[in-house]
């Protein structure tokens, strides 16, 4: 873990791209963190296609978002994340686990424009998806791959077990992210059963729940952004939640099947 003092950094510069906050009934606002919550670490390689989103602040670059490598040119990330940034203020880094220790392996590549969803909404938080494209492109090796997409509308059924990636807090309120990327297996969770937890106008049609009734497994702050796979391709895009891992409060991620045509027309 990163000093307290570079965690309160971190936290600051993060915050510029994250999610409203929420008031839960009878508890007081919190931010709707997004991170690896009761995971573990991931393998050396075994998730080509993360990268993490910087952001150049007062004290150079920290990690803002994570994303998904759409092709050489192009990266998805969270609409909120893109929300309100400066591309020249952004830089992309690909092909490591262990963003604390860069070695010249990786490949750190400059972002030259931020492609917002044209109706991305800051307070609802739909259509919650953005494209960085990048100043030079991505080679891909062994450890920078391009994740898979679904097909427009070819969504995945309630139950599936997916996997989410990111270097997020490791629980509620940390003020320190890990180098190291961290994984988790959660499953989907019925829409329906969704809209029970967070109310029926909260979760729209183009967002996707996963997460289990006990808490304790969940995507948090820093994780925002990067991806969700089912079944070998990205179903999700982390978003957005009340807390992290809580009982009964699955996190929210964007659905990519709803997205596959806005992402085609516009990764060009």
């Amino acid at each position: 873990m990163r000093s307290l003092l570079l965690g309160l950094i971190v936290s600051a510069t993060l915050a510029q791209g994250f999610p409203r906050v929420k008031e839960i009934p009878g508890d007081l606002p919190r931010l709707q963190d997004t991170r690896i919550v009761g995971g573990e670490e991931a393998e050396d390689g075994e998730f080509p296609w993360q990268i993490s989103m910087q952001h150049h602040g007062l004290f150079g670059y920290s990690h803002m978002c994570g994303g998904s490598v759409h092709s050489e040119y192009f990266v998805i990330t969270a609409g909120h994340c893109a929300h309100g940034q400066n591309a020249a203020n952004i830089l992309v880094i690909a092909g490591t686990n262990n963003i604390g220790n860069l070695t010249g392996e990786e490949q750190q590549v400059p972002a030259f424009a931020l492609i917002l969803h044209e109706h991305f909404d800051s307070q609802t938080i739909t259509n919650d998806i953005s494209l960085i494209y990048l100043e030079e492109p991505l080679v891909m090796n062994e450890k920078v791959q391009p994740v898979v997409l679904p097909e427009q509308m070819a969504t995945v059924a309630s139950g599936t077990e997916c996997t989410v990636t990111g270097w997020g807090a490791l629980h509620e309120g940390a003020f320190g992210l890990p180098d190291q990327l961290m994984k988790v297996t959660l499953p989907i969770v019925d829409d329906d059963k969704c809209r029970e937890a967070y109310g029926l106008t909260e979760i729209g049609d183009s967002m996707i729940c996963a997460g289990i009734e006990a808490g304790g497994l969940d995507s948090c702050q820093g994780d925002s952004g990067g991806p969700m796979v089912c079944d070998g391709a990205l179903h999700g895009i982390v978003s957005w939640g009340y807390g992290c891992a809580r009982p009964h409060y699955p996190g929210v991620y964007t659905e990519v099947a709803y997205f596959r045509d806005w992402i085609d027309a516009n990764a060009v």
